[in-house]
Formats: C-alpha cells, sequence, structure tokens
C-alpha cells in the first residue's frame, strides 16, 4: 500500500506555503511602509496561512509513515 506520489506533493505544497509566507511578508512590509493597517493584516493572515500549509503537510507525512508501517506490519503477517 502506497499512499506517496513519489513525494510530489509535499515538494508542490512546500513551495506553495513559502510563496504564500513569502508573499503575507512582503505585504506586511508594505502595510507598513505606507501605513495601511488592512495590508499589513491581509499580509499576516497570508503568513499564517502558510504557516498552516506546512504544518498540514508535516502531518500528512506523518500520516504516510504510518501507514507504510503498518503495510509493512501487514505483510509480515
Amino acid at each position: 500500500m502506497r499512499l506517496t506520489d513519489g513525494g510530489n506533493r509535499a515538494k508542490g505544497g512546500d513551495q506553495m506555503s513559502l510563496i504564500d509566507k513569502l508573499t503575507g511578508r512582503t505585504k506586511k512590509a508594505a502595510g507598513d511602509l505606507a501605513g495601511d493597517r488592512s495590508l499589513r493584516r491581509q499580509g499576516a493572515k497570508e503568513e499564517r496561512k502558510g504557516e498552516k500549509k506546512e504544518e498540514l503537510d508535516r502531518a500528512q507525512s506523518r500520516v504516510e509513515e504510518k501507514a507504510q508501517e503498518v503495510g509493512d506490519l501487514e505483510k509480515e503477517t
């Protein structure tokens, strides 16, 4: 039983979360420079979204590892 797609999902997820975090930081900085609290809040939300995507990727990786362990144990019995 294999739940992974050869590592492509995790890599794509990492890139998307990085993009969200970078975009968020950029918007926060732009909001600070322009004195635009709304833009700064939007950036902070986007940065948090990127962090949550990273957490999700880590959790999905742990699930895949456990599924592999279960599959290996099933083969042994």
